[in-house]
């Protein structure tokens, strides 16, 4: 069956991005015992990854790129936060290396990564972890079917087999 909007996709992928010695490496990856699972269309995946796979169906492999603007975006350098110690009052101050779940004035919930902490702020990249990287990923397609009413009424998919998983 051949992939296309409200369709559920299964696929097995490996990620490249490369290494600071310029070659490639593996990101992450999913298996045939714990594929990605997702409905096509949705808004779910990064646009370019649903445009490289529009025309495949199940059993086809795939090998594209991804530059860094079609992907996570460039990064950018002003998209560092300095957070002030007092918000951490209470509770362990923040390691460098550690992400922290973050809500701007709106409610929208985004992730930044602690880069230095100093004696009144915490810094923080607010840059998705694969800003400014080229993704190069490789899989197969697994399995195509069409989503279920109750998989379009909620806009994703419910588990390899369409059913809920508890």
């Amino acid at each position: 069956m051949k992939i296309e909007p409200q369709h559920v996709v299964s696929l097995t992928y490996d990620l490249y991005v490369k290494k600071e010695d310029g070659t490639e490496g593996l990101q992450e990856s999913a298996t045939q015992e714990q594929p990605l699972t997702f409905l096509f269309g949705a808004g779910q995946m990064i646009p370019k990854f649903e445009e490289e796979l529009s025309n495949l169906s199940t059993g086809d492999t795939y090998d594209f790129r991804i530059t860094a603007s079609e992907g996570y975006g460039e990064f950018d350098e002003e998209a560092v936060a300095n957070l002030p110690l007092e918000m951490f009052q209470g509770t362990d101050v923040p390691q460098v290396g550690e992400v922290l779940p973050l809500q701007d004035n709106n409610g929208n919930r985004f992730q930044g990564q602690v880069v230095s902490v100093t004696e009144d702020s915490v810094i923080v990249d607010l840059n998705h972890p694969m800003a400014g990287q080229d993704l190069h990923f490789k899989g197969e397609i697994l399995n195509v079917r069409p989503a279920t009413p109750e998989e379009l009424a909620h806009g994703h998919a419910h588990g390899p087999d369409g059913h809920h998983a508890h």
